[in-house]
């Protein structure tokens, strides 16, 4: 393969030797140059002929056959430059999007957490909630009567102020158990890890591990941070170590700050700690190493034994108990099902745009088959073979599937940087690895060879049936089918694609719509919430409540504001917390005999009205209900029915809590959603501020100024009040963005994919009518000639592309409205059956038809018979 061109060279010299020997020889026998130069060579024969038996016998000619076809293929496709472009384009755009989604998929699912041995992580979760919440004690236990596990750690999420240089600022931490590193087996990058050693009770263990990213931004990678004193919620803990730079813990999505001891929380969250309350459930995540050779089945049971001893020991705090075991990676059951369920259907969709993409290149394919029958018919009549033919047909297929698979991984590439980079959230610290990897570039690369071998397999039949001696005796003229054919039907799978991508993408707009103008239980329109943790600036207890006041009344006294409250955390913020209550009959608060499970909210007197929110019966707070006074409390309709019966019964009623704490009922709010678009009508509770113990603070502020505006007077107005309490200042729809975050992103996604398939369902439209119009010419100049008018003229030119379109579109908006089923579920307020996405989507349908049939008709209505007569 590598000698060839030395080979030849040597052989030829050895021919040309033998015959100048036997010239030689003849010579000598008294021939004259001439003559035994002419007689040596017929001695010898073809010389041509023997040095191309010495190449075959010599190598292996698939390489050479394979170059020659490429570089024929090369000629062909630059004499065609418009369908070269053409085809590249569409399946870069279809392999860029399948690899865009792939990426995606790869990092939230296929791609496991960056941890030692994650094939044997597991997190540990109560069978009776979606969340893994555990109490610290219940840790305890698990973690010293398992035999399943090498060791279970625990963590929490909190958001502390983080003072380094007199600026205190946001920061999100892990709160760890001593023995959670260790038990992931993580090496730091500087310094030390917090260790089981490290722990000595409450407050014992006041050391932080900064995250990579965290000290190369904020320490700008000065390995003498370590050993440095800073300031969380005003106390002192000292930096001891970096993670290492791959590190983010142990929710793929979320990447903490730092780290710090569990123990310590109670600095760190500003809140009395909960620790050594076993009906708290304080610990976010119970994970841990399966020991070797014990299955998942196994440790279930295991932990399942623990249970059964925790509902016999502490039947009130945790009742029936039993758990199961999860991956980490997606926090389980929680956020695992929903994003592989919305990733799998934009797997499928992106599919979908791959085949269409097929679809319409195969159409081309056979069409350009058709033109070059021709061509094809000569090379047969000339000798050559059916496969060689094939084969010229399949390379040029891979030559155009391989630059478009660059073209569009390259696309992707970029794409999906720029979305590692993107901060949906900037409250949160959201962060997905979405470089492309090995796993990208190989399903780029299988897809693109398989798109080859799928369209260029179209016009195979077209080239096996071909007659040589027909064609060649037919000349010019071509036939035009009026049966359906392969690329009919090509055309019309690509159209119903099309529509049901359009279709999709309707249903996903109205959706969104109708969400932002749904009722909300609340107004967020001309108001503005104020994230004040105070805890983060060391208040706490009564001081706590009387910096509440202040920042209320300084807020209240600002020109132009017409309400201002407070409220623990805001409906649909993503945090919402929930409690369980008890009938004020019920003697025996155990969990399995709480009457409902509710929302919990903590607010101030004033709430309703800075939230928009109507009070049906009763009243609303005032400031006289304080901790000295009788606990009560508002609750919405589905909480009155749930623990009273109806919402008559509800007004002046008594429940209690888990504590066994009676509370009245003085008001009753209107319904509303708390914790996601998507939920089912729910309890929710709301207690007075004064008399919860709740930290979270959120100012509530409703004015009709402009927000940028008001947002800079806010900010002032706290300032006076205390210049070092860390805020965070936006619109309240700008805060419902964790809320619509699943409906945008699929309207989004869904937009991008139907735009895909409308561009796809012109071009493919546009080169079927195009080549109709092409191939029957003749046949419009004569009847041009005959007097035919305008409309019969288009009617015979395009009539069989717009039936094919109307045939292809009905099939999609059917199965477009079937799949739309799905987007309930995702999207709120989606309906697959809104008269308004039926009728855009026909119109669009139809407009795609006009928009891909317009230069194909210009061209029939343009045909000149005397030309054509001239040619002819």
């Amino acid at each position: 393969m590598f000698g060839r061109k030395r080979a030849s060279a040597d052989f030829r010299d050895e021919v040309r030797s033998h015959i100048e020997i036997e010239t030689q020889r003849l010579r000598e026998q008294g021939l004259s140059e001439a003559e035994a130069r002419a007689k040596a060579q017929r001695t010898f024969g073809n010389v041509t002929g023997a040095q191309e038996r010495f190449y075959e016998s010599r190598r292996w000619l698939f390489w050479d056959t394979l170059a020659r076809d490429v570089r024929f293929s090369l000629r062909v496709l630059a004499k065609s430059p418009g369908f070269t472009a053409i085809a590249v384009i569409t399946l870069a755009v279809a392999i860029g999007a399948n690899a865009v989604v792939f990426g995606v998929m790869n990092a939230l699912i296929l791609k496991p957490l960056n941890v030692p041995e994650q094939q044997s992580l597991y997190e540990i979760k109560r069978a009776d909630t979606k969340f893994p919440y555990q109490s610290y004690l219940d840790y305890l236990d698990l973690r010293d009567q398992n035999r399943s596990f090498d060791g279970l750690a625990a963590f929490s999420f909190a958001e502390a102020g983080v003072d380094t240089d007199g600026n205190p600022t946001r920061s999100w931490v892990n709160e760890v158990t001593g023995n959670y590193f260790d038990s992931l087996k993580i090496q730091p990058y500087l310094g030390r890890l917090i260790h089981a050693s490290d722990e000595h009770g409450t407050n014992s263990a006041p050391y932080v591990v900064l995250s990579y990213p965290y000290w190369h931004a904020h320490f700008h990678d000065d390995a003498s941070v370590v050993g440095r004193t800073i300031q969380v919620n005003k106390h002192p803990f000292t930096i001891i170590g970096v993670t290492p730079p791959g590190f983010q813990g142990t929710v793929l999505f979320f990447s903490p700050d730092f780290f710090a001891s569990i123990l310590n929380a109670e600095q760190v969250d500003g809140t009395p700690s909960t620790l050594n309350v076993r009906s708290a459930r304080t610990v976010f995540m119970t994970i841990g190493h399966l020991k070797q050779g014990v299955t998942p089945a196994q440790a279930t049971a295991d932990l399942n034994s623990i249970g059964s001893y925790m509902e016999k020991t502490y039947p009130k705090d945790d009742g029936k108990t039993s758990f199961t075991l999860v991956r980490p990676s997606l926090i389980g059951d929680v956020l695992g099902p929903p994003i592989r369920a919305f990733m799998a259907g934009l797997m499928l969709l992106a599919g979908l745009i791959l085949l269409a993409a097929c679809a319409n290149l195969g159409s081309l394919f056979a069409a350009r088959a058709a033109d070059r029958s021709r061509e094809m018919a000569l090379r047969l009549a000339l000798g050559a073979r059916r496969l060689q033919i094939l084969r010229q047909v399949f390379t040029e297929a891979l030559l155009i599937s391989v630059a478009g698979g660059a073209v569009g991984l390259w696309a992707s590439v970029l794409l999906l940087r720029a979305l590692a980079n993107w901060e949906p959230f900037p409250r949160f610290p959201i962060h997905l690895a979405l470089n492309a990897d090995a796993n990208v570039y190989a399903m780029a690369l299988v897809l693109a060879i398989v798109s080859g071998f799928l369209f260029g397999a179209v016009p195979v039949r077209q080239v096996l049936r071909t007659d040589p001696y027909e064609i060649v005796k037919s000349g010019s003229g071509a036939k035009v089918s009026r049966r359906i054919t392969a690329r009919d039907a090509l055309l019309v799978a690509q159209i119903s694609i099309c529509a049901v991508l359009i279709t999709s993408s309707f249903v996903a707009v109205r959706g969104l719509i109708r969400s932002l103008h749904a009722n909300f239980g609340f107004e967020p329109q001309n108001a503005m919430l104020v994230e004040a943790e105070l805890h983060m600036a060391g208040y706490s207890g009564d001081a706590m409540q009387t910096m509440r006041k202040r920042l209320i009344a300084a807020v209240q006294a600002i020109p132009g504001v017409q309400s201002a409250a407070m409220i623990s955390i805001p409906p649909l913020d993503g945090a919402a917390g929930s409690t369980i209550v008890f009938k004020d009959e019920t003697a025996d608060l155990r969990p399995g005999n709480a009457a409902a499970s509710s929302f919990l909210f903590a607010a101030s007197p004033g709430y309703l009205e800075a939230a928009g929110t109507t009070l049906l019966e009763g009243r609303s707070f005032t400031w006289h209900d304080d901790s000295d006074s009788p606990r009560v409390a508002m609750v919405n309709p589905v909480f009155a029915r749930k623990v009273f019966g109806s919402e008559a019964k509800a007004l002046g009623a008594y429940f209690k809590r888990r504590d066994g704490t009676r509370l009245q009922v003085v008001g009753v709010v209107e319904q509303g959603k708390y914790a996601g678009l998507m939920e089912q009508p729910a309890a929710a509770l709301f207690l007075p501020i004064l008399q919860s113990s709740e930290s979270d603070s959120y100012l509530v502020v409703r004015s009709n100024r402009n927000a940028e505006q008001l947002g800079t007077v806010l900010q002032a107005a706290i300032r006076e009040v205390d210049p070092e309490l860390p805020l965070l200042i936006q619109t309240w729809d700008q805060d419902l963005s964790i809320a619509l975050f699943g409906p945008r992103m699929a309207t989004l996604s869904l937009g991008v994919l139907g735009a895909m398939g409308a561009m796809l369902s012109i071009t493919g439209i546009f080169g079927m009518a195009a080549y109709s119009v092409s191939k029957r010419k003749r046949e419009l100049g004569i009847r041009i000639a005959l007097g035919a008018q305008r409309k019969e003229l288009l009617q015979a030119a395009l009539g069989r592309a717009f039936k094919l379109l109307a045939i292809g579109s009905v099939a999609g908006l059917v199965l477009g409205l079937l799949a739309t089923r799905v987007l309930a579920y995702i999207v709120y307020q989606a309906s697959p059956r809104d008269p308004v996405v039926l009728t855009g989507a026909v119109l669009a349908m139809l407009l795609l038809g006009l928009l891909a049939t317009w230069i194909p008709a210009r061209r029939a209505l343009s045909v000149d018979p005397l030309i054509l007569m001239r040619e002819e």
